[in-house]
């Protein structure tokens, strides 16, 4: 199946390190050469570039490894497909607008029996994953017609229509608005936070060892999610079967801490380091 790579952070970053061996996966390291894409979130614009050929074989992944876009939010996929053809309409991550903002999905997993009747949001290819994230926005669309809600009621409507469509087969992700990252472990995904004291990162794919102490700033977090850990000197945290988490400014929040969001700061806490919120 497909290969995920998510990064959050406190200040806009490039993640020309982490991209350089991910890209390794799709089509050299890997057998995941039915596509690829990624997108990169700047305020509340999205760049979004896609392509149906192998990420080790295509020039637009050279120009992403080459060109530092800086964003504080980054969802990418390496495609091996399961549903759909092997064309561009199906490479993921998808992007749709609700309530004003981009949103961006991908998905690794297989859906059986998987087709809802979508109403605003419609489909474009014919993967399992895009029916997914339409029906996504359409329950949340529906569930909240006035616009994005407190972070703590997305949050629990968003974990109960992950569950449901669960039921249907395999459903890791990553979804984001740019504000906040939504990363669900349904079999495989780790994170790793990268935060003072800084030390030198190994990619696992690629004879590559970037030192983060020269490249950052002190005050700097960085939060890595991927199908499987990119690097081989660094402590990667698994996610649980089952565990969705929201990441804000470089870290996990856990459901303690979405319930202490205040009113007088509906969208936005003070980020850190927390439990599984299934424990």
């Amino acid at each position: 199946m497909c290969q995920l790579l998510g990064m959050n952070c406190n200040v806009p970053t490039d993640i020309c390190f982490s991209f350089e061996g991910f890209r390794a996966r799709g089509g050299k390291t890997d057998e995941h050469r039915d596509g690829w894409g990624i997108a990169f979130f700047e305020g509340l614009g999205c760049r979004l570039f896609v392509d149906a050929v192998p990420a080790i074989a295509s020039p637009i992944a050279d120009l992403v490894r080459h060109y530092p876009i800086r964003s504080t939010n980054v969802i990418a996929h390496i495609r091996k497909a399961t549903q759909g053809q092997i064309v561009l309409e199906n490479c993921h991550p998808f992007r749709r607008e609700m309530w004003g903002r981009y949103w961006v999905f991908a998905h690794n997993g297989d859906l059986r029996e998987f087709y809802p009747s979508n109403a605003g949001h419609k489909p474009v290819g014919g993967t399992d994953s895009e029916r997914a994230f339409c029906l996504i926005l359409d329950t949340l669309c529906q569930q909240f017609p006035s616009g994005k809600p407190p972070l703590p009621e997305l949050y629990g409507a968003l974990e109960t229509i992950t569950t449901a469509i669960a039921h249907h087969g395999i459903f890791n992700y990553l979804l984001s608005d740019g504000e906040h990252l939504f990363s669900h472990c349904s079999t495989q995904l780790s994170y790793i936070v990268r935060q003072a004291p800084f030390a030198p990162a190994h990619l696992i794919d690629q004879d590559l060892t970037v030192d983060f102490q020269e490249l950052t700033r002190p005050t700097d977090r960085v939060a890595v999610i991927a199908t499987i850990p990119l690097t081989d000197n660094e402590t990667w945290t698994p996610m649980q079967p089952g565990q969705l988490l929201v990441f804000q400014d470089g870290s996990p929040l856990s459901s303690c801490q979405l319930a202490k969001l205040t009113a007088n700061s509906p969208h936005k806490v003070s980020s850190q380091t927390l439990q599984n919120r299934n424990t």
